[in-house]
């Protein structure tokens, strides 16, 4: 079964817990970043029944604004499967989150949009294991539906009285930018720096701003309230996704069952369908 279907019909508990349990023992076996393990003997649906009903009770996962979309598609996905449980969602600037986690916030799981900002996480001891790479984002820049400004590229963000929002240096999308700024050798001064890659997209929308750049996942999500541009500068500021569960978590099990959710194959079709670039 996949876990999308778990919310079109009705199944046994032991059926619905038993598919996830698969990715997650696969993903338990090992801490190593490397996302890839050997999947479990399938031919044992007692013991995953059993494994399966020890997942209940709240799941909270702090993660990324730029992954909003599509983890509570999967946070759906995962209390369909287990009936007993639920997940809460933390989103926002990556390193707001890890502050809060290093502060003693608690929560299950964390899902940074930079290995950066995990760091931050996992040298105060407060990640268990080693954090796993799940998906990468590119750039890309959001103008005004129509495109107005006649935006092509990078450089004409940098034209005088055109209004630019970018994400702030401290956040991982407004890392990405600066990267890419320099990679062009450009220089840009916004009209404001927004604390995540969501507010630096609300600008656009509201018409507040003439583009900002963000993540190609955040212009797709935006439908046809903004146009999107690529830039080939993108290409040198690609970041990677690294997801771990939390030392202090309250609930172990359900943070390797959302942990293997998010690696398994369903989950990945769901990130890339969002525009998620593969690990």
């Amino acid at each position: 079964m996949t876990f999308r279907s778990a919310r079109r019909r009705t199944l046994p508990l032991a059926v619905g817990g038993a598919a996830l349990l698969l990715a997650l023992t696969a993903c338990s076996s090992s801490d190593s970043s490397d996302s890839s393990s050997s999947a479990p003997d399938p031919s044992a649906p007692s013991s995953a029944a059993s494994a399966s009903s020890k997942v209940s009770g709240t799941v909270t996962v702090f993660a990324a604004a730029s992954l909003k979309e599509t983890f509570t598609e999967l946070g759906k996905d995962f209390e369909a499967a287990y009936p007993g449980a639920k997940v809460t969602f933390n989103f926002g600037g990556s390193d707001t989150l890890a502050a809060s986690i290093t502060s003693g916030a608690p929560a299950d799981v964390f899902a940074a949009a930079s290995p950066t900002t995990m760091k931050t996480v996992t040298d105060a001891g407060d990640g268990k294991g080693t954090p796993s790479t799940f998906v990468r984002n590119q750039l890309e820049i959001a103008t005004l539906p129509g495109n107005p400004q006649h935006i092509a590229g990078l450089a004409d963000l940098t034209r005088s009285g055109l209004k630019v929002a970018l994400c702030a240096r401290t956040v991982p999308c407004g890392s990405a930018v600066q990267k890419a700024l320099t990679a062009s050798g450009l220089e840009l001064t916004p009209v404001s720096y927004e604390q995540d890659v969501k507010s630096a997209l609300t600008k656009v929308e509201l018409k507040e701003v003439d583009a900002s750049v963000v993540y190609r996942t955040d212009v797709r999500a935006a439908g046809g309230k903004v146009d999107g541009v690529q830039f080939p500068e993108s290409a040198d500021a690609v970041n990677d996704y690294p997801i771990v569960e939390l030392a202090h978590a309250p609930n172990t099990a359900g943070a390797q069952a959302f942990i293997a959710l998010v690696k398994s194959a369903e989950g990945q079709r769901v990130l890339t369908e969002a525009g998620f670039l593969n690990p």
